[in-house]
């Protein structure tokens, strides 16, 4: 007696020939969607790149050109004449020296400033209750809606009558004024998202507050704080109505600098100017290189969020 054993068959055996022809059109038109949609999004990122790239690439071409190209018109979009001269120019200028160093000073110590009164701040307003929090959150946050104008002549006033003008304290003091509420609000949103439950945890083990904030919180916030520190570290590298107002030549910071050194009533050295200006941009960029990862985090867990 012979037995017969049947194959069960598959889900793509039990279709018709239509189906499956009509299941491989859909497939291949939706491989077709997908790639135009991606080929959209490069085209509209390379646009939107190019347009954002187009002012840095016109910088470096007119720091490269002698002085007559860089004046003739109609302007030419690539130079013919290349030329190191208005770099090599800078390393022999000590003014410019003096407000690059004037420069890392007055924002280096701007960002510790900030960094460190936010931390306080923020951890104060995230973890702690009490009358008027949320007044003086909200006071900390109208201050930055001010007009710039307006703050520079109230500082300007103040520190005429304390004898800080023309001092690296008073460019400190007015540049953490726009500095740190931003970098408050910031660190604030970090705090919220540490759970109150590891303080409490802390608290039981003994630790104090002060040494929960610097042994427990603090470490877990570093990236936030670094984020901060570099955001009043820019703001206060690109300042130029402040450090124009308050300082005089010797204690000027790179803006107002190179803008007086290169521009004048009856000069406009735009290729000495465009390749200082990119000079001094290296060290912005390379502080982003390597926080970019910092930044991006600590924006995300905290203001932005």
């Amino acid at each position: 007696m012979t037995s017969t054993t049947s194959t069960p068959l598959s889900g793509t055996d039990r279709l018709s020939p239509s189906a499956t022809s009509a299941g491989r059109t859909s497939r291949r038109r939706i491989r077709k969607d997908l790639l135009r949609s991606r080929i959209a999004a490069w085209t509209a990122v390379l646009v939107i790149g190019a347009f954002g790239m187009l002012p840095v690439y016109w910088l470096l071409a007119t720091a490269l050109s002698s002085p007559d190209q860089a004046f003739q018109f109609p302007p030419k979009l690539i130079p013919t004449e290349i030329t190191f001269s208005n770099f090599t120019a800078l390393a022999e200028n000590d003014q410019l020296i003096k407000y690059l160093v004037n420069s890392l000073i007055v924002a280096s110590i701007t960002a510790v400033l900030s960094v460190v009164v936010a931390t306080y701040m923020g951890y104060s307003f995230s973890k702690f209750r009490y009358r008027g929090r949320r007044s003086l959150m909200h006071l900390v946050l109208a201050s930055q809606m001010f007009p710039q104008a307006l703050l520079l002549v109230t500082l300007y006033a103040v520190f005429s009558s304390f004898g800080l003008l023309n001092t690296y304290t008073a460019l400190v003091l007015s540049f953490t004024t726009f500095t740190m509420p931003l970098c408050v609000w910031m660190l604030k949103g970090i705090f919220d998202t540490i759970p109150d439950a590891l303080l409490e945890a802390a608290s039981i083990d003994g630790a104090s507050r002060w040494r929960t904030l610097h042994s427990i919180v603090a470490p877990l916030a570093a990236p936030g704080m670094i984020a901060a520190g570099l955001f009043a570290f820019v703001r206060g590298w690109n300042d130029f109505i402040f450090a124009v107002t308050l300082a005089d030549k010797e204690k000027q910071t790179l803006p107002p600098g190179l803008v007086s050194t290169y521009i004048g009533e009856f000069q406009a050295a735009w290729p000495e100017l465009m390749a200082a200006s990119l000079v001094v941009s290296v060290p912005v960029i390379i502080a982003f290189m390597f926080l970019q990862r910092y930044l991006v985090g600590g924006m995300t867990a905290g203001s932005v969020k």
